[in-house]
């Protein structure tokens, strides 16, 4: 068990700090075997963190990227989907070798068949891995399915989860978030070799301090993080990182 915190002053250098983790990270991997394979989250607090990313020294024609998490039903053209935040953010902006998405239209068993086939190939050498207001990973809110072994699967959204879209910006009101999502799960986002949490924001003050002080628990989804043999979460001083005793 390796949890390694670092706190910045403010959400630009948190998200410099992280980027430069995750591009240290991924230039080892590249390295040790000639590619990398990449997980990354969305939402408002990934924001900084990408935009440092896409600056920095990376081989991106050996990286492929996976992502963690899409509505159901939800069209890639809506301001809230993940796959044209990752596009728009990520992807055309770096000469990736591959990237795979949720696909949460159309066939969506087959979508999430033919993208865990693709995941479990080979290990995840980074995940970049979010913690919501509701202490949520990906979208597995809680109560956290710990146990499943299946990479991705559908999931019924909680009301504070919904509530966090809302308050980003997302969705107009709680009624227009879609009921179900599509998200990896607990153990396959354990399995990544080194985890990255870049989580600014007063909004998430609450839900880090749970994090990091209750015992690991479905209930608070993101406590499982502490587990892992490298771990590392990057915070803001004087929002997420406000109720820490550091």
């Amino acid at each position: 068990m390796s949890m390694m915190i670092h706190v910045s002053s403010t959400p630009k250098e948190l998200g410099a700090q992280a980027a430069n983790a995750i591009a240290d990270l991924l230039n080892e991997a590249v390295r040790r075997q000639g590619h990398a394979r990449l997980v990354l989250s969305t939402g408002a607090s990934q924001f900084e963190t990408l935009e440092a990313l896409i600056g920095l020294d990376v081989p991106w024609e050996q990286v492929e990227m996976f992502h963690l998490d899409e509505y159901v039903a939800l069209p890639e053209s809506h301001p809230a989907s993940f796959r044209k935040y990752l596009k728009e953010r990520f992807v055309s902006r770096v000469p990736l070798k591959a990237a795979y998405f949720v696909d949460g239209e159309g066939d969506v068993a087959g979508n999430i068949a033919a993208l865990s086939r693709e995941l479990m190939k080979e290990p995840v050498d980074v995940g970049v891995i979010g913690i919501g207001e509701n202490g949520h990973i990906a979208f597995n809110d809680p109560p956290a399915d710990f146990d499943t072994d299946e990479a991705y699967k559908i999931v019924d959204l909680d009301e504070r989860c919904k509530k966090q879209q809302v308050g980003e910006g997302w969705f107009p009101d709680v009624d227009s978030v879609p009921r179900q999502a599509i998200t990896m799960c607990v153990k396959q986002i354990m399995s990544c070799r080194h985890i990255i949490s870049a989580v600014p924001h007063d909004v998430k003050a609450e839900a880090i301090l749970h994090t990091v002080t209750e015992p690991v628990s479905p209930e608070v989804p993101a406590t499982i993080l502490k587990t892992h043999p490298d771990w590392r979460l990057f915070l803001d001083s004087q929002s997420a990182a406000r109720l820490l005793s550091l």
